[in-house]
């Protein structure tokens, strides 16, 4: 069984216990960050710290470890040079008592195991659905409270589709798991960051790759109707990368298939990990 990081000692998951009493378990009073891995290398290390910090500032906590020593901590769950993630989470932890008011101590609870990236054909698609975004207003903290996600994620699976794509205001915010880019009138356009949405790691990575080989790409606000005429639609994610949505509420995206640029984008991707896996 593969060991895992807990409060500074790495041991088998099923030995891995917190208190009952952890403000994540009673209130989900805490953070998280998924980071993928290749090649024995944590990509965009220093991007995930510095979200994972502005997501802890958020929530009114401060880091329990530097950034050198949670990084020394993670490197020593990977497990070979084979495609994995790193699931860390940063909870408020034991306190004492059951109580909403936030402690004046406590203790941070640290957790963090590694994955395997389970592989799929990416370029077959998805489906999607549109649905109305009832989470709350700081989306942009990557928290552990993820019961509205969950619940939007399950009503898409309900409707036959993988993800769901979430509005507000008529204004697309980002998927249930993902962020969501379409390609309008040739443009590639990506709702803007605020505290609608997380500011996604693999976002943020397209936006440049778009940048550096002279692909039009931008962040603008995306109506639901332009949505629905957009020529390409994706959903990103650390661990799903880059996923073209081929149908969005029953209806084909462009001609039903991956698009020329997720191709294009894909290949890109896939070359900018080719060299992360060497280091470069």
């Amino acid at each position: 069984m593969p060991d895992v990081y807990l409060n500074g000692r790495f041991l088998p998951l099923d030995q891995a216990q917190v208190s009952v009493l952890d403000r994540g378990f009673l209130f989900a009073d805490g953070v998280y960050e998924v980071i993928p891995v290749y090649g024995g290398r944590m990509l965009r290390w220093s991007e995930h710290w510095r979200r994972l910090e502005a997501s802890l500032a958020g929530i009114r906590m401060a880091p329990p470890l530097s950034m050198d020593e949670l990084e020394n901590a993670l490197q020593r769950l990977i497990d070979g040079e084979h495609d994995q993630y790193v699931y860390l989470q940063i909870t408020r932890g034991y306190a004492g008592k059951r109580d909403h008011a936030l402690p004046a101590q406590y203790q941070p609870t640290v957790f963090a195991m590694c994955s395997p990236i389970v592989s799929f054909d990416r370029a077959a698609g998805i489906k999607a659905v549109v649905l109305d975004d009832i989470r709350w207003k700081l989306c942009h903290i990557k928290s552990i409270a993820l019961l509205g996600n969950i619940l939007l994620r399950q009503e898409a699976v309900d409707q036959g589709a993988a993800e769901a794509i979430l509005a507000r205001d008529g204004l697309v915010t980002e998927a249930a798991a993902a962020n969501v880019f379409a390609l309008l009138d040739g443009v590639l356009v990506t709702p803007p960051k605020g505290p609608e949405l997380l500011p996604g790691i693999t976002r943020d990575l397209i936006l440049e790759i778009a940048q550096e080989n002279g692909i039009a790409a931008r962040e603008g606000d995306i109506s639901l109707d332009v949505l629905r005429s957009a020529e390409e639609i994706w959903v990103t994610s650390s661990t799903r990368e880059i996923v073209p949505v081929i149908e969005l509420d029953g209806k084909p995206v462009g001609n039903g298939q991956a698009g020329a640029a997720w191709r294009r984008m894909d290949a890109l991707y896939q070359d900018f990990k080719a060299k992360a896996r060497r280091g470069q």
